[in-house]
């Protein structure tokens, strides 16, 4: 029997979907490095240990699979009933044993990559509506699970660092963030310049209207780093808003 391919022939599409099958591969080789103790361990992000980590990128797959299949249906399944659903979601993740926890990562990736393969390549563009109640294309939900499992995967706090993460989805991230901050105002009077993209060029983000910037300079993944409010090793910033030759701290993205 040959084996199922995805439906959809779009080259962009069929290039997003790789990138996210590649990130999802490398969250799991850094899970599967992790012993079942060293699970209960904390991470990059306060107040959640690896087991909340695991958890809400498990229950965030189950939760796109089912934007895709509202997009194959029609029939409206919301990604969760409300916020603090997915978040009792992912507190009751936490307690499971090691083996479950394991398992529910497992299984709701091999689930969404399923339903992404069996998609038609028409519904990839019906509309499907996100926890933030954003009217979005069902190919959008490629890019969702993209940066949940690159940016998560550094989160586990195992070795894994933004250097790990390819150039063009840093670079998708820093256009997500700082169009966010831009949306909300937040990046009044600060630009960022990156060097070294995947490109060969220098990428500039934020207020190129300002008289006198915070100017927030470094590598790639250095500045996503630190606009994604994970560090800011290896970034620099000149002017006011960077008082004493600090780092400004990163507007908040979500």
């Amino acid at each position: 029997m040959a084996a199922r391919t995805d439906q959809t022939t779009d080259p962009a599409l069929l290039d997003a979907l790789l990138q996210a099958r590649r990130g999802t591969a490398f969250f799991a080789r850094k899970l599967n490095e992790l012993t079942d103790t060293e699970l209960d361990g904390g991470t990059r992000l306060p107040g959640w240990t690896r087991r909340h980590v695991v958890a809400h990128v498990g229950y965030n797959a189950r939760a796109i699979a089912r934007l895709v299949e509202w997009a194959a249906t029609g029939v409206e399944t919301p990604m969760y009933p409300s916020p603090e659903a997915r978040d009792h979601e992912i507190n009751f993740g936490a307690t499971l044993p090691p083996i479950a926890l394991r398992h529910l990562f497992d299984h709701s990736a091999v689930h969404l990559n399923v339903e992404w393969r069996d998609l038609p390549a028409e519904a990839w563009h019906h509309k499907v509506k996100t926890i933030q109640g954003r009217l979005v294309p069902a190919e959008e939900t490629v890019w969702m699970r993209t940066r949940e499992v690159w940016i998560h995967a550094i989160d586990l706090d195992n070795g894994a660092t933004f250097a790990d993460i390819p150039s063009p989805v840093l670079e998708r991230l820093l256009t997500d963030i700082t169009g966010a901050w831009h949306t909300r105002g937040t990046d009044k009077d600060l630009l960022i310049n990156t060097t070294g993209a995947g490109t060969g060029t220098n990428l500039a983000f934020g207020d190129a209207t300002a008289q006198n910037p915070t100017i927030v300079t470094g590598p790639l993944p250095a500045v996503v780093e630190w606009a994604a409010g994970r560090g800011h090793s290896g970034v620099t910033a000149t002017g006011p808003g960077a008082a004493n030759g600090e780092v400004p701290a990163a507007p908040k993205w979500i």
